[in-house]
């Protein structure tokens, strides 16, 4: 990643100089052509009568009658047929490209190679006892790689359902998935791997299928355990040669349980079914409209496939037709396999992209030349974006974004951002720079993905646009939060075909979630905007989203830090918005402490500082000394790193009722403290930048 630090070019000063009446000479000579908006921007949701004010898209016509989309096709309605779709979409075009080391081009699988392989692979499953039908759940443990496909697809070969596991759920948790779920099967990528399940295999676990070589030692470690391990490709082999005939799931079945990493408590699993996915899919592929995937596409596969927001972007993909390359499995080398993939679509995070923001403006805070054209280039591309103009061919494009463009493969016209929220002046630059279609949605594990999905043509970030075709979206009362329906404000509450069946063998963690009218109450509060688009202003039991993705139960971190003798109360903050360091694929919490006066003053007393509370609240000593205490205290409790704070600003006056920053019931006021403090989380933030 590294090579991204060089984004933008050196000119001369006499080009600086003459750069505005060349930029306008090449704007004239090639004036583009603005794109219309496919629904009007004023007005980009519908509201359904009645008192609920449910608001639903646009892209779909029968959605003002309260329906939802399910497929774009009659005969494509499950995962199964969308990809026989896309073989014939791309006439057996690429379909899974990949290469071996980093000084070698991508080679590809092309459609029917891989339909073959799929149902040889599924045949192979088949052939080891596993039963073809949807109550079979087969487990993958890997990054993403042609053989993830394979083993997806081959399971719906034959009705059987998919459950991801995925290293930051640590060891104990998949050991519950595999038990929770049953799973006798787990296709596992390497040698290390298969390590980690092994060291608390649950008895249920029978056989590790390996993509890769693994040891001698692992073998007879597994054998010891009675779990028999078995190569991908022999598998393979077994399957062709049984040729087992193929069992297509029905659209009602099962697709997949994806185990969310959840905040308390062991991970739940989200259970999917085939009409879910293919009806989210669906629905943004409806609204992309003339930006959809396409058959000629490449999309660069590297964000965790175990996460949906990934899963549905490569179906879609796959379902028209186009091609997915996977990245080498170093996130170091994503600019080299991009620039040798050159890919035209692909999803993103803001960590990825805030890193990119970051050493951009890295890069021209040394150069006032450069700092004067980069803002000039950035005038101009958002005066274009504004008039509904997208390219990359511009003078500005040439001159100042070139390198930005080929550190992501040049040829990109589609992004997707998800994941968490996004900074307006980051996704503003992004869409600048890259000359490309850039759009944000909002969206859980429990809705597929997506519940909200930006348009093209709408310019305006910091929102995450109207709701797709296969949901309608509510605000719900927050009274405790004083969030009312009424003002436009309230929790988010989903229903339609992409929500979810409910949570793998927890009826009543279900029942919570899901009312008994079918709405999905989401955790999230937001407000409509006066053009029908939705932006996430809270949450309702405070939890929120590091940028790398990774959830924080604030009041579980505080009731741990309360614990030091020297806190008498503590506000944990996360800004998802920033970075610990731009070197860092992580971002962090920071912490607004009141200390105990009487603990305090005794301490300084005998180490002989003077002064009063607020002097030891500014004096360096007394904030290592609690800071170090906390950690102490959260490593004990057995936070994790992301969990614990990273920064905290001392504070000598107490939350009160009175100061307006606690209940009447004596509970913490977030969203007052976070704007009361701003100053000092922005400062703190800044520092560890």
């Amino acid at each position: 990643m590294d090579q991204y630090l060089d984004y933008i070019g050196g000119p001369a000063g006499a080009l600086a100089l003459t750069g505005v009446a060349a930029a306008s000479a090449f704007y004239l000579a090639s004036r583009p052509t603005p794109q219309k908006p496919l629904v009007e921007l004023h007005c980009q949701s519908s509201l359904l009568p009645g008192p609920e004010m449910i608001r639903v898209s646009k892209f779909y016509k029968d959605s003002k009658d309260g329906k939802f989309i399910t497929s774009l096709d009659k005969d494509t309605r499950t995962l199964y047929d969308s990809f026989r779709k896309g073989a014939k979409e791309s006439n057996n075009g690429p379909c899974l490209g990949w290469r071996d080391s980093p000084n070698k081009p991508y080679q590809w699988l092309h459609y029917n190679e891989a339909l073959l392989r799929a149902k040889n692979f599924g045949s192979g499953l088949v052939a080891l006892g596993l039963s073809p039908s949807p109550s079979t759940f087969i487990g993958i443990y890997s990054q993403n790689c042609p053989e993830w496909i394979l083993t997806e697809q081959g399971a719906y070969c034959y009705s059987m359902v998919i459950v991801p596991l995925y290293d930051t759920l640590g060891p104990d948790a998949c050991a519950y998935i595999i038990k929770q779920a049953e799973i006798h099967v787990v296709i596992c990528e390497d040698d290390t791997k298969c390590n980690l399940l092994l060291d608390k295999a649950p008895r249920c676990l029978r056989k590790l299928i390996t993509i890769k070589e693994t040891r001698p030692a692992t073998n007879q470690r597994a054998k010891n355990r009675g779990v028999e391990m078995l190569r991908f490709e022999d598998v393979e082999k077994l399957g062709a040669a049984k040729d087992n005939p193929e069992v297509p799931p029905k659209v009602t079945d099962l697709c997949t349980v994806c185990y969310t990493s959840g905040t308390t408590g062991n991970p739940k699993g989200v259970m999917l079914s085939h009409e879910n996915v293919v009806a989210a899919v669906c629905a943004v592929i409806l609204q992309l409209g003339d930006h959809r995937p396409r058959s000629d596409d490449i999309m660069m596969s590297f964000l965790p496939l175990a996460h949906m927001l990934e899963r549905c972007c490569e179906n879609g993909v796959y379902l028209l037709g186009g091609a997915v390359g996977f990245f080498s499995g170093d996130i170091k080398r994503l600019s080299e396999d991009m620039k040798a993939l050159r890919p035209t679509v692909m999803p993103a995070v803001p960590r990825l992209l805030n890193r990119i923001y970051d050493k951009v403006m890295t890069e021209i805070s040394g150069s006032f030349i450069k700092r004067v054209l980069f803002n000039m280039a950035m005038s101009a591309k958002e005066s274009e974006i504004r008039r509904g103009i997208i390219r990359n061919n511009s003078f500005w494009d040439k001159l100042v974004f070139r390198k930005v463009q080929e550190g992501m493969g040049g040829r990109l016209r589609l992004m997707v951002v998800g994941s968490a929220p996004l900074a307006g002046n980051v996704l503003t630059f992004i869409r600048c720079a890259l000359g490309a279609l850039v759009v944000e949605g909002y969206g859980q594990t429990e809705c597929v993905a997506p519940i909200t999905l930006t348009v093209q043509g709408d310019h305006v970030p910091e929102h995450v646009g109207p709701p797709v075709a296969c949901c309608g979206v509510k605000l719900v009362d927050v009274p405790e939060m004083e969030y009312y329906a009424v003002n436009g404000q309230g929790e988010v509450c989903v229903k339609g075909t992409n929500v979810f069946q409910g949570y793998y063998k927890e009826d009543e963690k279900t029942s919570e979630t899901i009312d008994s009218d079918g709405w999905h109450h989401t955790g999230d509060v937001g407000m409509w905007l006066p053009n029908g688009t939705l932006k996430i202003i809270d949450r309702k039991k405070h939890i929120f989203k590091l940028s790398q993705g990774e959830y924080i139960v604030p009041e579980k971190i505080e009731t741990i830090y309360i614990r030091s003798q020297y806190v008498q109360q503590v506000f944990v903050c996360g800004e998802s918005l920033k970075a610990i360091n731009i070197f860092l694929l992580q971002s962090c919490i920071v912490a607004v402490v009141v200390p105990d006066v009487d603990v305090i003053k005794s301490w300084a007393c005998e180490n002989r500082i003077p002064g009063t509370l607020s002097v030891l609240c500014a004096h360096p000593e007394v904030k290592q000394l609690i800071m170090d205490d906390m950690i102490s205290w959260g490593k004990e409790a057995g936070l994790k790193s992301f969990e614990q704070v990273k920064d905290i600003y001392l504070h000598p006056d107490p939350f009160s009722v009175q100061n307006g920053l606690l209940t009447p019931t004596l509970k913490s006021k977030r969203p007052q403290l976070k704007a009361y403090f701003k100053p000092q989380i922005e400062d703190m933030y800044s520092k560890l930048t």
